[in-house]
């Protein structure tokens, strides 16, 4: 299986091209999106999170989490961002294994796991390919204030809280211009699964098709380099899907 990691930056367009990859038919892995399901009511990272800070996290609804008030909580004290660290990582972690795990037994030749923090994460050295999706610094700027209806100097902290995109292009294998339409970036992106298609590769993968399956199953249980950084990178996304909320 071809793993490739999508990322981005804030507003400049990965969520569009992370669907249009997903209309291709090619499984895409969001990592807020897992982020956000364990904090659900009943999930095994909802109620670590309950048992761990108790009841004051909650909306008046009394049921879900209030990301706002804990987002507080996390941000102005180390502890307690660790130990949020502590009620979600393995959650998640399992849940970004097992689907990874369940796309490749049910033959996907490739999957796309779209993670916004994926370099400041290390995620991207556990990928066969890299695409980041960048626009220049005015459109990512416009577009961000639209979409938030936030001012200026807000939209300019935000951006400036992550890492610049001309760093991510630099470490990108390919990379999509998404300053013009729509269309163009999606040529763009046609040109790249081209050449990156895992076809050329099925031979490789059924010879080690079995020493996948063992090496993913052992990775649920065993503390390892892959672990570790994904466990950095669940920390960030995890911020990020709190703060976002």
């Amino acid at each position: 299986m071809i793993i490739v990691g999508l990322t981005g930056g804030i507003s400049t367009g990965k969520s569009t091209i992370s669907n249009k990859v997903k209309a291709k038919g090619i499984p895409v892995i969001d990592a807020d999106r897992i982020a956000r399901q364990i904090m659900e009511p009943g999930e095994k990272g909802y109620n670590n999170v309950l048992q761990a800070f108790g009841r004051e996290v909650l909306l008046p609804d009394n049921i879900n989490v209030d990301r706002k008030k804990l987002g507080e909580i996390i941000f102005n004290n180390e502890d307690k961002r660790l130990l949020l660290n502590k009620c979600t990582h393995p959650v998640v972690r399992r849940k970004l294994f097992k689907q990874v795990l369940s796309f490749y037994i049910r033959g996907y030749p490739m999957v796309v796991l779209d993670i916004p923090l994926l370099f400041e994460g290390g995620l991207n050295r556990y990928c066969s390919k890299t695409i980041v999706v960048s626009c220049n610094e005015g459109t990512q700027l416009q577009r961000l204030m639209l979409r938030d209806g936030i001012d200026h100097d807000q939209a300019i902290a935000r951006i400036e809280s992550q890492m610049p995109i001309s760093a991510k292009v630099k470490l990108a294998d390919f990379v999509i211009d998404n300053n013009g339409s729509v269309e163009n970036s999606v040529s763009q992106l046609d040109k790249i699964i081209c050449k990156i298609s895992p076809s050329k590769f099925k031979v490789y993968g059924a010879l080690l098709a079995p020493i996948g399956i063992l090496a993913s199953t052992i990775a649920l249980f065993i503390p390892s380099r892959f672990n570790l950084a994904i466990s950095s990178l669940i920390g960030s996304a995890t911020l990020l899907a709190i703060s976002l909320q």
